[in-house]
C-alpha cells in the first residue's frame, strides 16, 4: 500500500455505481475508492453511495471516476488529497452517459437532483 487508505494496485469494481447497478438505480457522477476500488455515486447523486461506502468501511480516499478528472478527496480531512496513479481504468468508458446509465435516467432527472439539494 502506498499510504493508509490507498492501494494503487486495486482495479475499479466496474464501470458504474455498485449499489445503483444492484438496485436498478442511476447516478449523476462516479467516485472510486482508492483503497478497495469500489465505484459509488457522488454526493450530487440521489443515493450518495460513495459517502455511504466511506461511512460503512472507513475507507477515506476517493478519486473522481469521470473522464478528464484526476482529483482525489479525503473524507477524513474533508479536503483534497494528492494521490498516486491508480490501476487502470481511471474513469468510466467515454461513451457512458452522464448521468447514467442512459436507459435508467428519468426524464425529470434535473428536477429530482434539484429537489434533493433543497
Amino acid at each position: 500500500m502506498a499510504s493508509p487508505g490507498v492501494d494503487p494496485a486495486v482495479p475499479p469494481s466496474g464501470t458504474g455505481c455498485v449499489e445503483c447497478e444492484a438496485t436498478g438505480g442511476w447516478w449523476f457522477h462516479l467516485r472510486r475508492c482508492a483503497e478497495c476500488g469500489h465505484i459509488g455515486c457522488c454526493d450530487d447523486s440521489l443515493s450518495k453511495h460513495s459517502t455511504a461506502h466511506y461511512e460503512q468501511t472507513g475507507h477515506p480516499i476517493i478519486q473522481s471516476f469521470e473522464p478528464g478528472e484526476d482529483w482525489f478527496w479525503d473524507f477524513a480531512s474533508n479536503d483534497y488529497y494528492d494521490g498516486p496513479t491508480l490501476a487502470a481504468p481511471d474513469c468510466h468508458p467515454d461513451g457512458q452517459t452522464v448521468p447514467g446509465p442512459a436507459d435508467r435516467v428519468p426524464a425529470d432527472w434535473q428536477a429530482r437532483l434539484a429537489e434533493a439539494r433543497a
